[in-house]
């Protein structure tokens, strides 16, 4: 895979994010709701056609999938290789002001994702990810104004079996719906935050443990995530375990999926409810 690319898709995913901070920062926006009664707003349209154009002159070749305009299944049933892109990944987060959204990128390969990048513009942090050339974590120093760039790897507990975990949650996802489908032996603690990316992305880095998300998502919200969160050592899974796949049919909703770290965790015990 092309570092060069990679590196491109990190410029674009900045230039998103601040196109979308200016948005936020000024409250400058409106709201409406689609047809699922999810919320939509003038940013997260803006960003698309932003994200769409600047793909489209990287890689004119290869099509391009956004939440916020959807391909027919008769046009993209035969792709191969395409861009998935969510514009604003926590369009609830923005519109209440947590700071707690992201823009996500992954180019999908043969049904998998083989490259991501996530956005987190309040906190200007990049996530990013190349299948077979691990994770990375990249952050402007505020003192230098220069970008750290740290590899990234799930957190290794002490004792797989007894140790606590920490899980990340949503502040909008009912927490019944995740702490019944978990082992209530096991003890853990919770990292509360927004948007499934960042969530994701806490699991990659070694800041939580897991992620369980029950309740409707769109591949979107996964894409980029998962080569992330594989390439950091940990796994995206629908909740009976079984891998989560792009673009097979004409339905783009994904299972309910967990973001699970180290490997060496038996965590069919530690969610015993979801399989």
């Amino acid at each position: 895979m092309d570092k060069a690319l990679q590196q491109n898709v990190a410029s674009i995913a900045r230039d998103t994010g601040e196109l979308v901070l200016d948005h936020y920062r000024k409250h400058d926006f409106t709201v409406s709701d689609k047809a699922d009664d999810s919320p939509v707003t003038s940013a997260d349209i803006e960003a698309s056609e932003f994200l769409t154009k600047a793909l489209s002159r990287l890689t004119p070749d290869i099509p391009i999938l956004s939440e916020e305009a959807i391909v027919p299944w008769q046009e993209r049933r035969n792709w191969q290789r395409y861009w998935l892109i969510d514009p604003i990944d926590g369009t609830q987060e923005f519109i209440d002001g947590s700071g707690d959204f992201a823009i996500a990128i992954a180019l999908v390969d043969r049904f998998e994702p083989v490259m991501g990048g996530i956005y987190w513009p309040t906190e200007a942090v990049y996530y990013q990810a190349l299948r077979g050339q691990g994770a990375q974590r990249q952050a402007m120093g505020s003192a230098t104004g220069q970008i750290r760039t740290d590899r990234i790897q799930v957190r290794r507990v002490a004792d797989p079996r007894e140790d606590e975990l920490i899980i990340a949650v949503s502040r909008r996802q009912s927490q019944h719906k995740v702490s019944s489908r978990m082992n209530p032996n096991r003890q853990v603690k919770s990292l509360v935050t927004g948007s499934c990316s960042l969530k994701s992305c806490l699991v990659a880095e070694g800041s939580a443990d897991c992620f369980l998300r029950v309740g409707p998502t769109g591949e979107w919200d996964t894409g980029a995530a998962q080569i992330i969160v594989q390439e950091a050592g940990g796994s995206l899974l629908s909740e009976h375990f079984q891998p989560v796949t792009y673009n097979r049919t004409a339905s783009l909703a994904n299972p309910n999926f967990m973001v699970l770290g180290d490997p060496r965790v038996d965590w069919m015990s530690v969610f015993p409810g979801a399989v």
